[in-house]
């Protein structure tokens, strides 16, 4: 993995530590306790924590992983969690500062299952979305239709014996190179994108391509 700068984010006037780690955000563990909780002792929070809620310390292998953080000592191992893993965590939490953050989840978890009885919600969501983010009326009809038809072809090539993510990622990358000269990866790159979603970056005529 490339060498990444470790950036900070502020909840509440406290810095939670955080890294691009697999193309996603990674956050400081002790750093989201000590904001949520006001702990002294973060480290020994969490033991806490994890003896409290013997599913939490289950499965704590595969939701803390030691990435380099950057500290007044230099590059330091520090348990890290992606955002699923992070929201996990605060489930285990009693502060009631960690409660917004459970409502949200308890919203947004929601608010999923609803658009799985009525996926017609989910499209309305993402016009909301993409309205609020700021693009225009015509474009979100282009890139609505683009998802349609995005969803067919792969749906085809499910059909056609396509199983694995690479061969769907080889695939694509076919297409782009023959339509823009590019893969999506290099395309990003000339558009210097990193986490961002592609199409949402394109004009009228790149998404009509």
């Amino acid at each position: 993995m490339k060498k990444e700068t470790t950036k900070i984010a502020i909840f509440r006037k406290k810095e939670i530590r955080k890294i691009i780690y697999k193309n996603e955000w990674w956050f400081v563990i002790t750093d989201v306790i000590l904001a949520l909780t006001d702990s002294v002792q973060p480290d020994g929070y969490i033991k806490d924590m994890r003896r409290r809620d013997p599913e939490l310390a289950k499965g704590w292998g595969q939701i803390a992983t030691p990435l380099s953080i950057e500290t007044v000592g230099g590059l330091q191992k520090i348990n890290c969690a992606n955002t699923e893993n992070i929201f996990r965590i605060i489930q285990s939490i009693s502060s009631p500062k960690a409660e917004p953050f459970k409502r949200w989840l308890a919203k947004v978890g929601y608010e999923r299952v609803k658009e799985i009885e009525d996926p017609e919600l989910a499209t309305k969501r993402t016009r909301i979305l993409y309205k609020a983010k700021g693009y225009d009326e015509a474009w979100i009809d282009k890139r609505m239709r683009e998802i349609v038809v995005r969803e067919t072809l792969t749906d085809e090539w499910k059909n056609r014996g396509i199983k694995e993510d690479r061969e769907y990622s080889i695939l694509t990358a076919e297409i782009s190179k023959a339509t823009f000269g590019m893969t999506p990866s290099q395309y990003k790159k000339f558009k210097n994108l990193k986490r961002e979603n592609l199409r949402d970056h394109m004009d009228d005529l790149e998404l009509i391509f």
